[in-house]
């Protein structure tokens, strides 16, 4: 992409070579496996974050306890999605999951491949990313949309947490917030 800046993050070396407010390219590295690289392109957005491995298990972790919990029998090691297709937890699915998504807002939005490499941490919501299975949902964990590989015959996945009210509700303030903020700083008060 000629005059576009790319994020390229490394594992290996903790290093950022630039950002590009549209899209990103991350190359991640994991330890003890030699050099094993995963390359994604989504957009729009900017990273705000790029969780290291360590932490992007806890996000994984964090999201298999809520929409996991009854994860046997539903082969949610191959894909997280699994729990979706089968029945596991309730979701909805195809354009009515889509519809769902294209409905909810956040002021930041987690990108967690299913592959089990870095997650990271976007401004806007995305709707595009070159990754073929990948979950986004804010911070708390109100929501999450699924992608799927299978798309169009499974997925995509739109659940709600347990506790969706609450958590949409803190939502909401964080977003009310921002605009306060974005106010404010138009008005020269920030």
């Amino acid at each position: 992409m000629v005059g576009e800046k790319l994020v390229k993050f490394s594992f290996m070396n903790m290093s950022w070579t630039g950002a590009n407010d549209k899209l990103h390219q991350l190359v991640i590295g994991f330890k003890g496996l030699g050099r094993v690289e995963i390359e994604f392109d989504f957009g729009p957005g900017k990273v705000v974050k790029t969780f290291d491995l360590n932490q992007s298990r806890q996000v994984g972790r964090d999201w298999m306890s809520v929409y996991c919990k009854n994860e046997q029998g539903y082969n949610t090691k191959a894909f997280k999605w699994h729990i979706f297709s089968g029945g596991g937890y309730p979701s909805v699915s195809g354009e009515e999951a889509r519809a769902a998504y294209g409905q909810h807002e956040a002021t930041l939005y987690v990108i967690m491949p299913n592959t089990g490499g870095c997650a990271v941490l976007t401004d806007a919501k995305p709707t595009s990313c070159s990754l073929s299975d990948y979950y986004v949902f804010p911070e708390n964990l109100a929501w999450t949309m699924a992608f799927t590989h299978e798309e169009g015959w499974l997925g995509p996945y739109f659940a709600k947490h347990p506790q969706y009210s609450s958590l949409q509700q803190e939502i909401f303030q964080q977003i009310e917030k921002q605009h306060q903020k974005e106010l404010a700083r138009k008005k020269g008060w920030w």
